[in-house]
């Protein structure tokens, strides 16, 4: 399937993606908010700058978008298109995230990734948040 956009229009649309503030992670933020849990965002001392941090606990949280992390998902599915650069770009970024999570384990932390995919299910999804803050499980949550 070929792309409908010019190259130009394609590279100022993917341009205006963030890696901040998305909205998977602004709905974890609120529902974490609302539990009465208090958190740091985007720790940068941190190995990979976790989006959700609380020093206390040590314990971190990534808000992963399925696809720019290869979630495999319905949603993580790669393009159909140009897997000459989609490959190795999100094959690097599993990469990268596998090792910046072993990183924080290495140095005491809990991680926990949350898949843009889960929110879909929040109410069990905050379950496995509050059992992950609460309980001391330092696991990944399952793909919903």
């Amino acid at each position: 399937m070929t792309d409908n956009r010019t190259a130009e229009s394609r590279s100022a649309l993917m341009a205006r993606i963030g890696g901040k503030n998305t909205t998977p992670e602004q709905i974890v933020r609120r529902r974490l908010h609302g539990l009465g849990y208090r958190f740091r965002l985007h720790a940068k001392h941190l190995p990979g700058k976790p989006d959700i941090v609380f020093p206390g606990r040590r314990k971190a949280i990534f808000v992963h978008g399925c696809f720019w992390h290869a979630h495999g998902c319905k949603i993580g599915q790669p393009p159909k298109s140009r897997l000459d650069y989609w490959a190795p770009k999100l094959d690097a970024n599993r990469t990268r995230d596998a090792a910046k999570e072993a990183e924080l384990r290495a140095m005491g932390w809990g991680v926990v990734t949350v898949w843009q995919c889960q929110l879909r299910t929040l109410d069990a999804l905050t379950d496995e948040m509050v059992a992950f803050l609460d309980g001391g499980a330092q696991r990944l949550i399952a793909a919903a």
